[in-house]
């Protein structure tokens, strides 16, 4: 089956090292992002995908606007692909190349669809607090993730799983059950099934204000949202912005599913209030504990500005944090 990959970050990268690997697939050619300026020194960077496809000598095509390339539109034509696959590639292909491939144009999608269209699936799943997700992989139509599926895997959330957790996990799903779908396609062992569009729900792009932490909702949402968007939430701490990048919701909702070893070293929190934002408790060897809405969170990991990420026991050690101090809402 001949194939051209349409990808760009690490997201996409399993899937198309089992392509490459894969004897019944030849990949002809990959289309990714083009190059991006990073922060530091910035220099040109190549995506994750075109990493790939470079080491192993592949053609690769970096179109600004892929549907108005008229060059890169008649290559892909030229090639005469049994199959496009599209992972996270970040473009809408427009009808004209989904029409190129000779079998179908099918995208590899971090949701079970029809729940959570869109850009940012895995992170708006966490934000929601789903105990599930899952790949879904489907035909691609005009339309924005609105094609007919072809198959599912699902995968159980944990509480403590962040969207980068996540990502890694269903990018390795992904590939394997790509690999399924395309073989049971070629045999046509697979009838698609139109999604349910009175059920979908949408995943858009994360903007800046969705990192902002507000002290006033409650520990499980703080947390969900922590999670959800890794590794971006900001607080403010001594006048100062503070990226928080792992936490634990405490109370009912939360311990029933913390690691034992955890678990083992909190104290007894029961009798313990105050505002939202207070530090009131800080345990030995972990971190700090701040009073929310409602239920009480530990900050696991942050990071300050200019710093690298550090764990909540280091942040307290490092900054001499005491009992009663006050976070405020992120920005």
């Amino acid at each position: 089956m001949k194939i051209v990959f349409f990808g760009t970050p690490q997201f996409a990268v399993p899937t198309l090292e089992k392509l490459l690997n894969h004897s019944e697939f030849e990949v002809l050619a990959v289309v990714t992002q083009p190059d991006k300026r990073r922060e530091r020194g910035n220099k040109l960077t190549p995506s994750p995908i075109k990493v790939i496809a470079t080491a192993h000598n592949l053609p690769v095509w970096q179109p600004e606007r892929v549907k108005k390339d008229t060059e890169t539109l008649t290559q892909l034509k030229q090639l005469g692909a049994d199959v496009f696959v599209v992972v996270a590639y970040g473009q809408i292909l427009s009808s004209k190349i989904l029409n190129m491939p000779k079998l179908a144009c099918i995208n590899v999608h971090g949701s079970i669809l029809p729940k959570y269209r869109g850009a940012a699936p895995i992170q708006w799943c966490l934000y929601n607090g789903e105990s599930e997700t899952g790949i879904t992989t489907m035909l691609m139509d005009a339309g924005m993730d609105t094609g007919a599926m072809l198959q599912i895997a699902t995968t159980p959330i944990g509480l403590l799983d962040s969207a980068q957790d996540l990502a890694d996990r269903l990018a390795v799903i992904g590939g394997d059950l790509l690999v399924e779908t395309l073989l049971k396609l070629e045999r046509q062992e697979i009838q698609p099934i139109p999604q349910d569009n009175l059920a979908a729900t949408y995943a858009p792009l994360i903007q800046k204000q969705d990192y902002a932490l507000d002290w006033s909702k409650s520990a499980i949402q703080l947390h969900n949202q922590i999670r959800g968007f890794y590794p971006n939430c900001t607080a403010t701490f001594r006048n100062n912005l503070l990226k928080i990048t792992a936490s634990a919701p405490l109370g009912s909702v939360g311990d029933r599913n913390l690691p034992p070893e955890l678990l083992h070293k909190l104290p007894d929190l029961s009798n313990i209030s105050d505002k939202p934002g207070v530090v009131v408790s800080i345990t030995k060897g972990i971190g700090a504990i701040v009073q929310t809405g409602e239920g009480l969170l530990l900050l696991r990991e942050v990071q300050l500005a200019g710093k690298r990420p550090q764990s909540g026991w280091d942040f307290v050690n490092g900054t001499r944090l005491t009992v009663g101090e006050v976070f405020g809402a992120g920005s």
